[in-house]
């Protein structure tokens, strides 16, 4: 039985659905990976799950949610629509074949995968999304290492305002112009990468010494940054142990002074991927 306690709160988008304030990400399992990983991370109390046609993962992934047992309802589905799906009638399709692989009848965000300005196809690709909205296929629209001026463009265009914005984010990268951005148009920022990738991160002092005052993990540390800061985290691993770690982390908070020595790390845009120059 999974105790209420280990299961995120929600919070409402711009469009009416409630997404939880963390999920699983699931960047690079496998299918055969993210089948049991998806399952064990429901059980645990995990209710959003983040994938992607990208990730090769989408049928995995759907086997997983069903295997949990869970209602599709009280569950959080994402994915994401590569380049190749950038126009209006594209994306739709996109959407019928990421649902087809998921084996869901709708989808709680769809997103487009990166803008790849030099497509210059995403307006259309958003509008594509905008008629999923309106036809109740998509809960919520969004993007994904999206930039303020590629957003400007979407915003102008379709009068529409995206749900979320999800974005490479953690203390190394903490995109405040992005954040600014979205928090003005009230979009969500979700993050991508949010305990770092694969680098050191938690084994920096600042966090390391944060932890041990609060007898909590490095990565509970920094999950609770994003959280302090409205962000959305979207952790990935396949070990139940961490699973269970990186989701206990609503029964603590962070001083004002612990989330500026946090931001303190940042090491500037230049240190994020290049939404302009890199995508697929």
């Amino acid at each position: 039985m999974t105790s209420s306690a280990a299961i995120a709160p929600t919070r409402q988008l711009v469009n009416g659905a409630s997404i939880p304030q963390l999920g699983l990400g699931t960047w690079p399992m496998s299918n055969a990976e993210a089948e049991v990983a998806i399952a064990q991370a429901i059980e645990i109390g995990y209710r959003m799950v983040d994938t992607a046609y990208k990730y090769g993962n989408e049928q995995g992934v759907g086997r997983g949610l069903r295997a949990s047992g869970v209602r599709r309802e009280d569950l959080f589905v994402t994915s994401k629509l590569n380049g190749e799906w950038h126009g209006v009638r594209e994306a739709q399709e996109a959407f019928e074949q990421s649902a087809e692989r998921l084996g869901v009848d709708y989808l709680d965000l769809f997103l487009i995968h990166w803008p790849l300005p030099w497509q210059d196809r995403y307006v259309e690709a958003f509008e594509g999304l905008t008629k999923l909205l309106a036809d109740g296929r998509v809960r919520a629209i969004g993007l994904s290492n999206f930039k303020p001026a590629h957003i400007d463009r979407i915003l102008a265009a379709t009068g529409v305002t995206p749900d979320v914005n999800q974005v490479e984010l953690n203390p190394r990268v903490t995109r405040d112009a992005v954040r600014a951005y979205d928090s003005e148009h009230g979009i969500v920022t979700q993050s991508w990468g949010p305990i770092g990738q694969g680098g050191d991160l938690l084994t920096h002092s600042t966090i390391t010494e944060i932890a041990q005052r609060y007898g909590r993990t490095p990565a509970q540390v920094v999950l609770r940054w994003h959280l302090e800061l409205g962000l959305i985290p979207i952790p990935k691993t396949s070990s139940p142990e961490r699973m269970r770690s990186n989701i206990e982390v609503f029964d603590f908070r962070l001083t004002e002074s612990e989330v500026a020595a946090l931001s303190a790390l940042d090491q500037g845009e230049e240190a994020a991927t290049d939404s302009d120059t890199t995508g697929h």
